[in-house]
């Protein structure tokens, strides 16, 4: 079957690999209809991680089950379906109290797993035709027959949850006023969480005007462009004080507004780790909390220095204690949200689906990684159909 596989930084191809089998009686293959290209995926791609080559990509997966192992009980062939992009096994302790993102079965000596990512277990990602799925009972989420909202149901894998996980993190309560730095897709579902949750007011902080114009548009947020002036200024003056609550859905590649811009849509030599995270600090009131689901690493190998190559990063630590500011972490337990976002989606009380700006066959996944990573105009979430 075809499937993408990572070659080395900045380079993708679709080849052809064997394709997957059951290897235990729990497990399901499913033939994919659709799979997303996601932001974390370009920190493989561009050699930010320790990814070897030989990688298929691809953890935001959904289709139809083709075949079932003995073992399943709520699934049967035809069945549609969407996969959170955390492998969890449902019976562990983190997986029984909520938290399958941090399952401690699936991928022994680390706290979570994850289709087709470098650290995250033996599994191999979607953006290809088949895929085993393991523990199929808890990890398969069933969808309505059919192909109706397809594009909708793609995003609960990743983007949707945890998005939503991002104003979960922060606590944000209705009424109350929210800041968003970062207007990629996962920042730009955060947004559209929190107008869902009945926030009072929402900053989104971002460079790029086709994203900011998303934001304003589906979510009614406030865009805050960083390349014009110091977005926490920028905040503070419209706001007349710090928000209640604020999300990262930047991580450890963030831009530092206070270096010169360039030329290039996206500049490595810009980047400061820690800068999103102080610049929340600054913008969220005393006593507010802060939601960060941004990815950050405990090991970069093009980081800007070498403490943040450790994975170590230079935050405000005095101001956010003289704040008294909570902060929560950590990447998303899809399936605390999956079920009721689907139907949401289903009743047409949510339709997070005009965030996707691209559909197109698996084979121009190398094209449109290589416009992805350019942060190119009009480029925001990229579905690929094999």
């Amino acid at each position: 079957m075809d499937a993408v596989v990572y070659q080395g930084p900045q380079e993708v191809a679709v080849e052809s690999v064997d394709e997957p089998e059951i290897e235990h009686e729990n497990d399901v293959i499913v033939d994919i209809t659709t799979t997303c290209i996601c932001g974390s995926d370009l920190h493989m791609y561009e050699g930010r991680t320790s990814a070897d080559p030989g990688i298929v990509f691809g953890h935001e997966n959904m289709g139809n089950v083709i075949e079932t192992g003995d073992a399943v009980t709520s699934l049967e062939e035809g069945d549609r379906v969407v996969m959170p992009f955390n492998v969890a096994c449902g019976f562990c302790r983190n997986c029984e109290n909520g938290y399958t993102g941090f399952c401690t079965n699936v991928n022994p000596g680390f706290a979570g797993g994850a289709y087709g990512y470098v650290a995250m277990g033996p599994y191999k990602g979607g953006q290809a035709e088949k895929l085993r799925v393991p523990y199929a009972d808890f990890n398969a989420l069933k969808l309505p027959e059919g192909d109706e909202h397809e594009d909708a149901f793609a995003l609960l894998a990743d983007i949707f949850p945890t998005g939503w996980h991002g104003t979960r993190l922060a606590n944000l309560q209705p009424g109350e006023s929210i800041a968003i730095f970062g207007a990629g897709p996962v920042g730009l579902m955060a947004a559209y969480s929190a107008k869902i949750q009945g926030a009072s007011e929402i900053y989104v902080v971002d460079r790029v005007e086709s994203r900011l114009d998303l934001a304003e548009d589906h979510c009614d947020a406030r865009p805050i462009n960083f390349e014009e002036s110091d977005p926490v200024e920028q905040i503070k003056d419209l706001h007349g004080g710090g928000v209640d609550t604020g999300v990262d859905a930047v991580g450890y590649q963030a831009i530092d507004p206070e270096t010169d811009p360039t030329d290039d849509a996206y500049d490595p030599a810009r980047e400061n780790p820690a800068v999103v995270i102080n610049q929340l600090i600054q913008t969220v009131r005393p006593t507010g909390e802060l939601g960060i689901p941004g990815l950050y690493v405990p090991s970069d190998p093009g980081a800007p220095d070498e403490m943040a190559a450790q994975g170590r990063l230079g935050i405000d630590f005095g101001k956010l204690f003289e704040k008294g500011q909570k902060l929560g972490t950590g990447q998303t337990n899809v399936k605390a949200y999956n079920r009721q976002l689907r139907d949401m989606i289903i009743e047409g009380r949510a339709d997070p689906s005009w965030v996707v700006s691209h559909r197109v066959d698996l084979e121009r996944a190398p094209e449109m990684y290589e416009k992805f990573d350019e942060r190119e105009e009009g480029v925001i979430k990229v579905l690929l159909e094999p």
